[in-house]
């Protein structure tokens, strides 16, 4: 009996699909990429619902003719390619002819489209592969393109879809890409009816500042080196703007964004020795190369890339980040490691330093209050689970504390013995505990108190940063924060928590919004994405001498949260060293 068929067409549509269109963000890529190779000036994107109802691209390109419109549709229908060899001279975005045809297998689609000379162009209505409506229309020169009710056919795809937010997140990034990639071209992007970018014709660097931030403006250093291989230009991040997490970090090959781990290698080893190892600098970098010598038919979103001399790429841009690195006199002007909120000012003539106090309520009872029955392990609870099994955490620890001797150590951990050897606290993770563990329970409660500014103070934030905190206002504000919005994605803060100083909100700030913006695992809620924002800006840092009294109060902090050996990222609090581990180092 033979078994093997073919499959029904629209089934195959609908698995090739899946290759191409994973998420409302691939279609967005897809669609920008259409319309950028048809000349267009002016591109606007329009999401609703996180492009789970609606995504439509309205641009002024070329247009289409009324057979080019109901062709674009088919599948591997394209103007780009003729054979096989044109794979290795394409100038153009979009080139295999699946896209279309793809968003039609598994979507509502609405063309309209007029070519410039034209008087009528042509409205076409596609459900599931099937034409449901050809005609002509009076429509602007120029291509729009609807898709509604993505995945409608495919419920088990569109089950697979994160939240809103997350979808968002992706299509903000998608969109982002291309308009670094082509700064020359106006491009506009609306959520939900509201105008979330308006980008005018510029330059690379005023794109990079219109996306980012203003304030990123100060923070870029220009690269530019020419050679017969590939002509590198752009900018990367001054060492001492970089952060903890991966965020602006941006290679373009030909105007088309690639990932790449290896020339990400090549960026990171030039900062050797300006920045720590678990730091990451911002860049924005445009290779332009022969077509001939690269391969990016390699993967379905083509977001990889084959290089032919992948070596001498790598060390071209190693050499020229160094160059511009030194040529700027870019030299590490700050201690990654340092709290502001702990410099020392400088001393006056004639006048003493103020002797430091510690608050301390003595009548604070940590077990008054009923302790949460559940305590967030932040990450994967498994992953976190298996590093205490490595790193063998488990510790019978005496119930009193109070007549323990313990020591600070290179202003880094803080040692005390017990019964059966040494215990070893790493003083800022376990200060990150203490303090995630405060401010989650504060979240939780919403009994955060505020303390008033004399003077608002006032910070300027990207577009994308800006949404962010509009989504997480009351958040904030039942932490203490009380601030206004106001135009041009200022934030005038009034008051904020007694925590904190004015001195370091910006600081905070920056960790809460990449806490929210690069964290992927969906079990974390922004309630706790917020705590361990807080956590990480606010906690001691290793350096930071403690006297006896903050050693003994930041340990005994530690003894009474839920979790006491992993720091909110996962990492050991804790170490015992045993009598007989320690015998045999002798």
């Amino acid at each position: 009996m033979d078994i093997i068929q073919l499959l029904p067409e629209h089934v195959a549509n609908q698995i090739a699909a899946g290759e191409v269109i994973s998420r409302p963000a691939s279609a967005v890529k897809e669609m920008l990429e259409n319309a950028l190779d048809s000349g267009a000036t002016n591109i606007k994107l329009y999401i609703k619902d996180a492009g789970k109802t609606l995504l439509q691209v309205v641009d002024n390109g070329c247009g289409m003719s009324q057979t080019d419109a109901r062709m674009s549709f088919e599948r591997h229908a394209t103007s780009k390619i003729n054979k096989a060899d044109d794979l290795f001279a394409l100038k153009t975005m979009g080139f295999r002819g699946e896209a279309m045809a793809s968003m039609a297998a598994i979507s509502h689609v609405e063309l309209k489209s007029k070519l410039i000379d034209k008087e009528l162009g042509t409205h076409i209505i596609i459900e599931g592969s099937e034409l449901k409506k050809q005609e002509d229309c009076s429509c602007a020169n120029g291509t729009s393109i609807s898709i509604k009710n993505l995945f409608y056919n495919v419920p088990a795809r569109r089950n697979f879809l994160k939240s809103e937010k997350v979808e968002t997140k992706h299509i903000i990034e998608q969109f982002s890409r291309v308009a670094l990639a082509n700064p020359e071209i106006n491009m506009s992007l609306y959520l939900d009816d509201i105008e979330h970018f308006h980008l005018e014709k510029s330059n690379k660097r005023q794109r990079i500042v219109n996306i980012t931030g203003a304030k990123n403006n100060q923070k870029l250093v220009p690269i530019k080196e020419e050679t017969t291989l590939v002509d590198l230009s752009g900018f990367i991040g001054k060492p001492e703007f970089c952060k903890r997490t991966r965020g602006e970090q941006y290679f373009f090959v030909n105007n088309r964004f690639i990932k790449s781990a290896y020339l990400h290698h090549a960026v990171k080893k030039a900062y050797e020795g300006l920045i720590p190892d678990n730091y990451f600098p911002s860049y924005f970098l445009y290779l332009d190369i022969d077509p001939k010598l690269i391969d990016i038919n390699i993967h379905p979103t083509k977001t990889e890339i084959k290089f032919e001399d992948e070596r001498s790429i790598y060390a071209i841009i190693r050499s020229a980040v160094k160059h511009s690195l030194g040529k700027y006199n870019v030299a590490p002007t700050i201690d990654f490691n340092q709290e502001i909120t702990f410099n020392t000012p400088k001393k006056e003539k004639g006048t003493a330093y103020k002797q430091p106090t510690i608050k301390v309520n003595p009548n604070y009872n940590p077990f008054e209050e009923e302790n949460p029955t559940e305590i967030f392990l932040w990450g994967d609870v498994i992953r976190e689970t298996e590093i205490a099994s490595q790193q063998k955490l488990e510790v019978k620890w005496e119930t009193q504390l109070e007549n323990k001797k313990m020591i600070q150590i290179a202003n880094q951990f803080i040692l005390f013995e017990q019964e059966n050897g040494i215990v070893i606290i790493h003083q800022q993770r376990a200060h990150e505990r203490v303090l995630f563990e405060y401010y989650k329970n504060l979240l939780e409660k919403g009994k955060a108190q505020s303390q008033q500014l004399a003077f608002p103070y006032s910070l300027t934030f990207s577009n994308t940063d800006f949404t962010l905190i509009k989504q997480m206002q009351e958040i904030l504000y039942n932490l203490g924060f009380r601030f206004e919005l106001k135009e041009e994605n200022k934030v005038e803060i009034n008051g904020i928590p007694t925590e904190c100083t004015k001195e370091n909100l910006e600081i905070i700030f920056d960790e809460i919004l990449e806490q929210e913006k690069n964290n992927e695992n969906l079990t974390v809620s922004t309630k706790e994405k917020i705590a361990k924002g807080l956590a990480k800006s606010l906690a001691i840092k290793k350096g930071k001498q403690l006297k006896e009294e903050e050693i003994n109060l930041l340990v005994n902090n530690l003894f009474v949260c839920n979790i006491t050996n992993i720091c909110p990222n996962g990492n050991p609090i804790i170490i015992n060293l045993a009598l007989s581990d320690i015998s045999e180092q002798f």
